[in-house]
């Protein structure tokens, strides 16, 4: 018959083995055979000392650090609620003011729509006249029959709607080629002086959110934007549902070495 015994010298890690020992079987033990085993030693060893000084060193952060994953969580949920992507709930520029967002912008970041716009080197020069009414000009380069590439020029008049961030707007360009209609004008979020977010909305599924939409962004720079504006202008590209969904424009002067091509203004 066998019973177990543990052994001197403890086994790696802190464990000590337990051996079989000839002898009797204990108490309460009659017709069983102890297979050897390993145990870990519940006090003494490095090993061990060192897991109960990181399991004392979690509880003491464990409160903290509850209450911080609790923050983090509901922030999460809001901004999920937030970004439903429904057009409806899409905010703008509170308190806009026209006449400061007048001047020129060169877009530095764009999300196209379907159809042929200006591609790159777009720079557009928005101007308020006397009786308030806004209109705009834009040139940038494009390519037709997917050869031929050349400067042409855009015009746009906006309508005022009873939320002074959004308008109405109707453009057309120099040639055929060049998209016509009417679309909305947001403007997202601007600071005047550097930056500006615009959106547009061309088609609105079933189900509230955007199925053909095109949005710049906008700098006073045409080196780009300031390593300052990038958080805000990030957030909300997160807002529109569009991270991950611009490209960058590039300005390299080709519309002022070449000849625009200039819209005709309709009356």
């Amino acid at each position: 018959m066998f019973r177990a015994h543990k052994s001197i010298a403890p086994g790696a890690g802190g464990c000590v083995n337990v051996r079989p020992m000839e002898g009797p079987l204990p108490v309460g033990g009659a017709g069983e055979v102890p297979i050897p085993t390993r145990r870990c030693a519940t006090l003494g060893g490095p090993y061990i000392r060192q897991r109960l000084r990181q399991a004392q060193g979690i509880c003491e952060l464990s409160t903290s650090n509850r209450m911080l994953l609790y923050v983090v969580a509901l922030c999460l949920l809001a901004s999920s609620w937030a970004q439903d992507c429904q057009v409806s709930n899409i905010q703008v520029m509170q308190n806009f003011d026209k006449t400061r967002y007048a001047g020129t912008w060169y877009a530095v970041g764009k999300k196209d729509p379907e159809g042929l716009f200006l591609l790159d080197n777009i720079v557009a020069n928005f101007v308020i006249s006397e009786d308030g009414q806004m209109t705009a000009t834009a040139e940038g380069r494009v390519i037709i029959l997917n050869q031929w590439e050349m400067c042409a020029s855009m015009f746009a008049t906006f309508m005022d709607t009873p939320d002074p961030a959004k308008f109405k707007m109707r453009y057309w360009g120099a040639a055929s080629y060049l998209q016509t209609g009417n679309d909305d004008h947001w403007v997202i979020d601007t600071d005047y002086d550097n930056y500006a977010i615009h959106y547009s909305c061309r088609q609105i599924d079933s189900d509230g959110t955007c199925l053909d939409s095109y949005s710049f962004i906008f700098s006073r720079h045409p080196t780009g934007l300031r390593a300052e504006d990038q958080a805000s202008v990030v957030q909300k590209k997160t807002e529109l549902c569009l991270l991950g969904k611009y490209r960058r424009v590039q300005h390299t002067g080709f519309c002022e070495a070449s000849q625009s091509v200039t819209p005709r203004v309709d009356s």
